[in-house]
């Protein structure tokens, strides 16, 4: 788990929901960038991070986009994720205008993914940690992930890294070849929302 990960406070959570809110609404209501002042900003959120915005309307997705390697300061980060969020996320419309009251959102900070080393599908199975652990299934170029949260809705672990992969693309036989042809990332989050905010499906 990186040093990254592990000093971010509450305080410093809910000024990461600020700042993407102020990202969101910018963006879709102005047509302009937010950028965070780093320089006002507690020394862990100007330093590099990954994280996720999803964004929520009335407990129904309504866009997710994020990053998985802490290449920017994690404020700058969640700032372009939010926007992301928005506009990106290839499931959904852009987000207008006339949506921004009725959405919620969640910002979640990532540790740095680390590989999972398993001798076969069944050991995965049982190494997985539900509500703990996110993962990151990798076959060729392609690439899908699941966060911690989503454990709330589906609790078996079969069920978990066959979503990831339908998302991905991975066919199911391949992805009962783990490790030899699949390969499997863990990390941990720690998340923050904005009051009223539900996880999507509860």
């Amino acid at each position: 788990m990186n040093p990254q990960f592990k000093t971010i406070t509450i305080e410093h959570g809910q000024l990461l929901v600020t700042l993407a809110r102020q990202s969101l609404e910018q963006f879709v209501a102005e047509n302009s960038l937010f950028s965070p002042e780093l320089a006002a900003l507690p020394a862990p959120l100007c330093r590099p991070g990954a994280s996720f915005v999803t964004l929520t309307n009335h407990g129904r997705l309504r866009g997710c986009m994020g990053t998985t390697q802490a290449r920017f300061p994690l404020a700058e980060d969640v700032a372009q994720n939010a926007r992301a969020a928005a506009t990106r996320d290839p499931r959904f419309l852009p987000l207008i205008p006339a949506e921004l009251p009725e959405v919620c959102l969640e910002v979640t900070v990532l540790s740095t993914p680390q590989p999972l080393i398993i001798a076969d599908y069944a050991q995965l199975l049982q190494r997985l940690r539900p509500g703990i652990d996110g993962v990151i299934l990798s076959w060729g170029q392609r690439r899908g992930l699941l966060l911690p949260q989503v454990w709330r809705r589906i609790a078996d672990p079969d069920t978990f890294l066959e979503m990831i992969a339908r998302k991905a693309g991975i066919p199911p036989a391949q992805l009962r070849t783990c490790p030899a042809a699949v390969a499997v990332y863990t990390f941990e989050v720690t998340h923050f929302a904005e009051p009223g905010y539900r996880e999507p499906g509860e």
